[in-house]
Protein backbone atom coordinates (compact mmCIF):
# COMPACT_ATOMS: atom_id res chain seq x y z
CA UNK A 1 0.00 0.00 0.00
CA UNK A 2 1.09 3.60 -0.78
CA UNK A 3 0.98 6.16 0.92
CA UNK A 4 -0.54 8.73 -1.62
CA UNK A 5 -3.92 8.48 -3.74
CA UNK A 6 -3.16 5.75 -6.70
CA UNK A 7 -3.19 7.34 -9.96
CA UNK A 8 -3.90 5.62 -13.73
CA UNK A 9 -4.65 2.94 -14.55
CA UNK A 10 -8.00 2.41 -12.70
CA UNK A 11 -8.95 -0.72 -12.11
CA UNK A 12 -12.43 -1.23 -13.34
CA UNK A 13 -15.22 -3.49 -12.11
CA UNK A 14 -18.94 -4.64 -14.14
CA UNK A 15 -21.72 -5.51 -11.96
CA UNK A 16 -22.69 -9.25 -13.18
CA UNK A 17 -25.78 -8.42 -15.37
CA UNK A 18 -23.90 -5.56 -17.02
CA UNK A 19 -21.18 -7.95 -17.93
CA UNK A 20 -23.44 -10.42 -19.32
CA UNK A 21 -25.26 -8.10 -21.53
CA UNK A 22 -21.78 -7.08 -22.51
CA UNK A 23 -20.70 -10.36 -23.28
CA UNK A 24 -23.85 -11.19 -25.35
CA UNK A 25 -23.36 -7.70 -27.90
CA UNK A 26 -21.60 -8.24 -31.50
CA UNK A 27 -18.02 -8.02 -31.54
CA UNK A 28 -17.64 -4.60 -32.58
CA UNK A 29 -19.79 -3.25 -30.42
CA UNK A 30 -17.76 -5.29 -27.29
CA UNK A 31 -15.04 -3.60 -28.73
CA UNK A 32 -16.43 0.05 -29.06
CA UNK A 33 -16.99 -0.55 -25.52
CA UNK A 34 -13.28 -1.68 -24.59
CA UNK A 35 -11.75 1.45 -26.22
CA UNK A 36 -14.15 3.56 -24.65
CA UNK A 37 -12.94 1.76 -21.28
CA UNK A 38 -9.46 2.12 -22.37
CA UNK A 39 -10.00 5.85 -22.01
CA UNK A 40 -11.62 5.79 -18.72
CA UNK A 41 -9.06 3.61 -16.90
CA UNK A 42 -6.29 5.44 -18.09
CA UNK A 43 -7.31 9.10 -17.93
CA UNK A 44 -6.12 11.38 -14.55
CA UNK A 45 -9.59 11.79 -14.17
CA UNK A 46 -11.88 9.57 -15.10
CA UNK A 47 -14.74 12.32 -15.22
CA UNK A 48 -12.91 14.37 -17.31
CA UNK A 49 -11.65 12.63 -20.18
CA UNK A 50 -13.90 14.61 -22.41
CA UNK A 51 -11.07 15.65 -24.95
CA UNK A 52 -9.09 12.45 -25.07
CA UNK A 53 -12.21 10.37 -26.24
CA UNK A 54 -12.13 9.00 -29.99
CA UNK A 55 -14.79 10.49 -32.33
CA UNK A 56 -18.16 9.06 -31.33
CA UNK A 57 -17.61 8.58 -27.76
CA UNK A 58 -18.46 11.30 -25.21
CA UNK A 59 -19.22 12.02 -21.30
CA UNK A 60 -21.72 13.54 -19.64
CA UNK A 61 -22.75 12.86 -15.48
CA UNK A 62 -25.88 11.40 -15.06
CA UNK A 63 -27.43 14.22 -13.34
CA UNK A 64 -25.77 17.95 -13.72
CA UNK A 65 -26.28 18.37 -9.87
CA UNK A 66 -24.02 15.47 -9.01
CA UNK A 67 -21.00 16.17 -10.80
CA UNK A 68 -18.73 13.49 -8.94
CA UNK A 69 -21.72 10.70 -9.05
CA UNK A 70 -22.06 8.32 -11.58
CA UNK A 71 -21.62 9.64 -15.42
CA UNK A 72 -22.11 8.57 -18.74
CA UNK A 73 -20.25 6.89 -21.77
CA UNK A 74 -21.80 7.27 -24.59
CA UNK A 75 -20.27 5.22 -27.70
CA UNK A 76 -21.11 4.40 -30.92
CA UNK A 77 -21.82 7.90 -32.02
CA UNK A 78 -25.25 7.95 -28.99
CA UNK A 79 -26.18 4.72 -30.18
CA UNK A 80 -25.09 3.36 -26.74
CA UNK A 81 -23.91 4.35 -23.24
CA UNK A 82 -22.87 2.77 -19.91
CA UNK A 83 -23.41 4.50 -16.85
CA UNK A 84 -20.58 4.61 -14.34
CA UNK A 85 -19.19 5.33 -10.98
CA UNK A 86 -15.42 5.89 -10.16
CA UNK A 87 -14.82 5.05 -6.44
CA UNK A 88 -12.09 7.20 -4.94
CA UNK A 89 -10.62 4.91 -2.55
CA UNK A 90 -7.02 5.31 -0.93
CA UNK A 91 -6.20 1.75 -1.36
CA UNK A 92 -8.25 0.48 -4.16
CA UNK A 93 -9.91 3.35 -6.64
CA UNK A 94 -11.74 2.09 -9.12
CA UNK A 95 -14.35 2.95 -11.68
CA UNK A 96 -17.72 0.08 -11.47
CA UNK A 97 -19.68 0.10 -14.42
CA UNK A 98 -23.24 -0.46 -13.44
CA UNK A 99 -25.53 -0.28 -16.34
CA UNK A 100 -25.07 -0.67 -19.80
CA UNK A 101 -27.24 -0.38 -23.22
CA UNK A 102 -26.84 -0.54 -26.99
CA UNK A 103 -29.19 -0.35 -29.76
Amino acid sequence: MTDSFMGPPWQSDWVEAVSTYRDALPEEVRQQIKNGMAELVTARNPYLPQDELPDGYYLEPARSTLPRGPHILYFDHGRGWLRFNFIRRVEDPQIIVEEIFWQ
